[in-house]
C-alpha cells in the first residue's frame, strides 16, 4: 500500500518544535500498516527536519544555541536579500536535512521511547511550512 498526504503546519517561531502528533494525525492509514516506512519531507530550504529527544524541552533550546554557534549570522554572507537570518537558515537546513524516514511496526511509528519528529525552524519570521508524508507498507490483511 502507498499513501501520500501534504500538510501545512502553521507558522512557528524560530526554534525546534515537536510535530510528531501532527504528522500522525495527518495519516489515518498508518493504523492499518503492519510493516512499512514513513518518509516525511519538508518543501522548504530554510527549515529542516530531524528526530531527537521528545521529553525535555531544554533539548530544543540547546539545539538552537548549538546551531547558532555552528552557523552564526555574523559571517560575511553574500546572499542577504531576504535578511541576515536567511543564508544561515539555508546552511542549517542543509546540515540538518530535508527529510526523515521512520519505520512502522504494528500500525505505529517505531520511534524510540524518547524520540520525536522535530520541525527545525531557522527563520525569525517564517510562514507556514509544507510537509509531504509518504507512507509505504503492508497491512496485516495483505501479509500472508
Amino acid at each position: 500500500m502507498w499513501s501520500q498526504h501534504t500538510i501545512t503546519l502553521p507558522a512557528m517561531r524560530r526554534g525546534y518544535h515537536l510535530i510528531t502528533s501532527q504528522v500522525v494525525r495527518a495519516i489515518p492509514e498508518l493504523r492499518k500498516i503492519e510493516v512499512g516506512l514513513l518518509n516525511v519531507f519538508i518543501q522548504h530550504t530554510s527549515a529542516s527536519l530531524t528526530i531527537n529527544e521528545n521529553a525535555d524541552p531544554d533539548v530544543r533550546v540547546d539545539f538552537e544555541t548549538a546551531m547558532n554557534h555552528a552557523v552564526p549570522e555574523s559571517l560575511d554572507y553574500i546572499h542577504t536579500l531576504e535578511g541576515p537570518d536567511d543564508m544561515p537558515a539555508h546552511v542549517k537546513a542543509s546540515m540538518m536535512g530535508s527529510s526523515v524516514m521512520i519505520p512502522i511496526s504494528g500500525g505505529e511509528l517505531a520511534l524510540g521511547t524518547w524520540q520525536g519528529i522535530y520541525l527545525c525552524e531557522h527563520r525569525n519570521a517564517a510562514s507556514g511550512r509544507t510537509l509531504v508524508l509518504t507512507l509505504q507498507g503492508q497491512s496485516s490483511s495483505s501479509m500472508g
